[in-house]
């Protein structure tokens, strides 16, 4: 695939995973497809617990679920995006942080995906605090 094609493939895939469409989603990935997120993060490592799951909660509309990706390089085989993760808690506070996403491509799909948070920490306090809201409020 060509450079532009590439840059292509990755942005469909950013507008799946906005408007939630995992068809779309599924097809663009390669069979051997691998997501790697930081381990410090709720979704990172081998938890068992994806990032859709974990951040469905926290982005009910279209506002929240913009990531506003920008390829910043691409070759032949690799492309990289600055792109936002958005949250809102129900107690109303917000998320807004810069992640930085490393994809490759091979066979013409997407075949690995790793991404790297400005501010993970801040990411995991945002998780903690909204998760423990929704906990109170589900004990009442």
């Amino acid at each position: 695939m060509t450079v532009e094609e590439n840059e292509k493939l990755v942005l469909k895939v950013f507008d799946a995973i906005e408007r939630r469409d995992d068809k779309l989603f599924r097809d663009a990935l390669h069979a051997e497809f691998e997501i790697v997120w930081p381990a410090s993060l709720p979704y990172g490592g081998d938890k068992g617990v994806t990032w859709s799951e974990t951040w469905e909660l926290f982005q009910p509309t279209a506002a929240e679920r913009k990531l506003d990706p920008r390829v910043v390089a691409a070759n032949e085989n690799t492309v990289v995006v600055l792109w936002r993760q958005r949250g809102l808690a129900p107690s109303g506070d917000r998320f807004d942080g810069e992640v930085l996403g490393l994809y490759q491509i091979r066979d013409g799909k997407l075949s690995r995906a790793q991404m790297f948070y400005f501010d993970s920490a801040a990411v995991a306090n945002f998780l903690a605090k909204a998760r423990k809201r929704i906990g109170r409020e589900s004990a009442r």
